[in-house]
């Protein structure tokens, strides 16, 4: 009788190859973005031929949906240990303040091309639903951290959890934009900003 694992294993094993591609993709996607990419140029820049890329993606956009979806899969719980390990609301407002600024430099041709690909869904209707649940799930994160720093404070939150993204997700883009643009003190001014939104996101203190 053939085992589970006997039979899981080619699926299993395509899935993987899929991973390994999309991580050989994203350098050069996040360079050229989302326009300028092709299946072509991909595979120029990296170790797979165009043959084996076509083979496991149908096209560019199948291709760019897979990598932004695995990217923000792991962007998603980066500021989990923020939440979990704050004790004060001051303590957790730098802690989260440092992971952005961390992000935007160790990470901004990744965080460009997940805007630009937001961008490209106005036009791109086949784009929308995948880009509607990344969003979705980078609101939640950020709500995890309101909602963890509202409680450290002895607060409610005052904004809705799609307000509060707005917020902060404007913030960090222009911060982005600042720093692909080598604007001065970019860094310290989202850590500034951040400190002086984050108290605006809560109601009046509890007894």
């Amino acid at each position: 009788m053939t085992s589970v694992a006997a039979r899981t294993a080619p699926a299993d094993k395509h899935e993987e190859r899929r991973r390994e591609l999309a991580d050989s993709a994203l350098r050069t996607l996040g360079e050229l973005g989302y326009a300028r990419a092709s299946l072509r140029e991909i595979a120029n820049n990296s170790e797979f031929s165009h043959g084996v890329v076509h083979y496991y993606f149908k096209d560019k956009l199948e291709l760019i949906v897979f990598c932004v979806r695995q990217y923000k899969t792991t962007c998603v719980t980066r500021y989990d240990g923020v939440v979990a390990e704050s004790t004060r609301p001051d303590e957790l407002v730098e802690a989260f303040a440092d992971k952005l600024v961390e992000t935007i430099v160790e990470e901004a041709p990744m965080h460009r091309l997940w805007y630009d690909l937001r961008s490209q869904s106005m036009f791109e209707e086949k784009l929308r639903e995948a880009v509607l649940q990344i969003d979705k799930s980078l609101e939640d994160m950020i709500w995890r951290v309101v909602s963890k720093y509202a409680e450290l404070a002895g607060a409610e939150p005052a904004l809705s959890p799609e307000v509060a993204y707005g917020l902060l997700d404007g913030l960090f883009q222009q911060a982005l934009l600042g720093y692909l643009c080598g604007k001065e003190d970019v860094t310290d001014g989202i850590r500034d900003q951040v400190r002086g939104l984050m108290p605006m996101l809560l109601a009046e203190a509890t007894a």
